[in-house]
């Protein structure tokens, strides 16, 4: 039987591509990666080539007949056969699923204004008001969640991650890249992201990247 594949982008761009690659290997998922490189002549045709039925973005999650695009979508896939991926207590799974959603339909000036780049070391750019309002919002649901559901661990549900960390890993990695001030709370849970293995492995490879 063959393993299911995951096409990402270059993984010192592809914010989105880290989303669902952090929520497989958390769910020890024994995956394929299919690496194609982003804003190069032949990126369309790579990517149309790896899924023709698809969007033409990255990341697509091939398992067999089963086809997803879309970071969200393929985190809740691979959530069909690794339900630990959510919160197992039922108000904390629906607070999960909502600022998941919120992470994936918003903070657009925050995208903008600081591009997901392992490689740099912006401390001290100045972001404008928007961008410093969305880091507000991001915070604020990251204390929340953690005050109503985080008892007993570092992450935003407590002792595991879920997707819900998945989704707002790379605003971590966004926070580190240009410095941006947070308080000891969001420090902490920062510090916690950083330390998953997972994400010390994606940053290695993404600083190899040519």
């Amino acid at each position: 039987m063959s393993r299911p594949t995951l096409v990402i982008g270059d993984k010192n761009k592809s914010s989105w591509s880290l989303r669902p690659w952090l929520a497989l290997k958390l769910a020890g998922v024994d995956f394929e990666e299919k690496l194609i490189f982003l804003d190069k002549k032949d990126t369309k045709a790579n990517i149309k080539a790896a899924a023709p039925g698809a969007a033409g973005k990255v990341p697509i999650y091939l398992d067999g007949e089963v086809v997803v695009w879309e970071s969200l979508a393929i985190c809740e896939t691979v959530a069909e056969t690794h339900p630990e991926l959510w919160p197992a207590q039922r108000a904390a799974r629906a607070h999960a699923r909502a600022i998941a959603h919120e992470m994936h339909a918003g903070f657009l000036s925050l995208r903008k204004c600081c591009p997901f780049d392992l490689k740099k070391n912006l401390e001290g750019l100045t972001i404008n008001p928007e961008a410093g309002a969305d880091v507000y919002r991001v915070t604020r649901i990251w204390r929340e969640a953690r005050e109503r559901f985080g008892a007993g661990g570092p992450y935003l549900f407590g002792a595991r991650p879920s997707i819900a960390d998945c989704m707002y890993a790379p605003v971590c990695a966004r926070i580190t890249t240009y410095g941006i001030p947070v308080d000891d709370a969001a420090r902490a849970y920062l510090d916690a992201i950083w330390a998953l293995p997972a994400m010390q492995e994606w940053k290695a490879a993404a600083l190899a990247e040519p």
